[in-house]
């Protein structure tokens, strides 16, 4: 069974504009009413940040009033369930476990039928955090000029090297909506899947393009709406099988992979997700808005 996949490009550009624009307006209310559009890992911001895990279902707000009568009035607290708590104080201490020590024994003080023991501990100085955040724009932006490089170099082609980008710079920002939809926060590992996702995507694409490529070079004369239809038919398959084999241990980690791996997992999963999407639905109609309609070879 062919799909005419292009019968639906209008309506997905419309769905992928108004989810940007519903991100943009998200945003900028989250800017104006909280001072900022994300909250940050201690990774950006500097500070520490202690993980606790209880034996019996806690509430977050008593665990905070406890830690800011013990000396920290400046907690932030952030719930994972009914019995784990994470705690970020903006003071650095070099003795991060020392620090995670004293508020768990304050908590497990206040809490002494309640068991509390330390999941996980993080300390960044303020000026790391910040150095932290300017690399990763920085290794972002390198990566989109780089792989825009190789797409214009592999097939010689402006049309297709923009639609490639485009549809990277897409998968990016709706990993960046979701996130902020759901008010999760941006840390390292975020980034870190975001890289991840940009790589797969583009693989995913290239091999959409290539396919594009040779059907244009077998088939002179016929028309470039054919051409692209035809090829991601006959990619089908592959992009579909690739991204379910990909996407199913990672659904497999974020069910199972506990506090630490859950944001990295849900951003995986986004980013599998829409980069098939994009692929599809961003990549090959902007690289025909560009491509001459009379082209039929590359």
């Amino acid at each position: 069974m062919v799909i005419n996949f292009l019968k639906y490009r209008k309506v997905t550009a419309l769905s992928s504009l108004a989810l940007i624009v519903a991100f943009v307006g998200v945003a900028i209310y989250r800017q104006k009413t909280r001072g900022s559009a994300y909250t940050y890992s201690v990774d950006f911001t500097g500070g520490t940040q202690v993980l606790l895990g209880f034996e019996h279902d806690v509430d977050g707000a008593q665990v905070k009033q406890i830690i800011a009568e013990n000396g920290w009035p400046s907690v932030s607290m952030r719930e994972f369930g009914k019995t784990e708590v994470l705690i970020r104080v903006k003071e650095f201490e070099a003795d991060m476990v020392g620090l995670g020590e004293h508020m768990r024994s304050a908590v497990q003080q206040a809490m002494p039928d309640n068991r509390v023991q330390i999941l996980q501990t993080e300390s960044v100085g303020a000026g790391v955090g910040a150095d932290l955040r300017s690399k990763s724009i920085y290794a972002m932006a390198v990566a989109l000029i780089l792989m825009l490089l190789y797409i214009a170099m592999r097939f010689w082609s402006i049309a297709f090297a923009t639609g490639a980008i485009v549809a990277l710079i897409h998968d990016a920002l709706v990993m960046l909506a979701i996130f902020l939809f759901l008010d999760r926060e941006i840390s390292i590992n975020f980034i870190a899947a975001v890289l991840t996702v940009l790589g797969y995507s583009i693989n995913d694409t290239i091999v959409i393009f290539s396919q594009i490529r040779e059907f244009m070079k077998k088939r002179k004369g016929v028309p470039l709406d054919q051409i692209v239809n035809d090829s991601l038919n006959y990619t089908l398959r592959r992009t579909m099988l690739t991204s379910i084999s990909t996407g199913l241990p990672v659904l497999v980690m974020l069910i199972f992979g506990g506090e630490a791996l859950q944001d990295f997992s849900l951003a995986l999963l986004i980013g599998i997700i829409f980069g098939t999407y994009s692929s599809v639905y961003i990549a090959s109609p902007i690289m025909m808005l560009l491509q001459p309609k009379d082209s039929t070879s590359l």
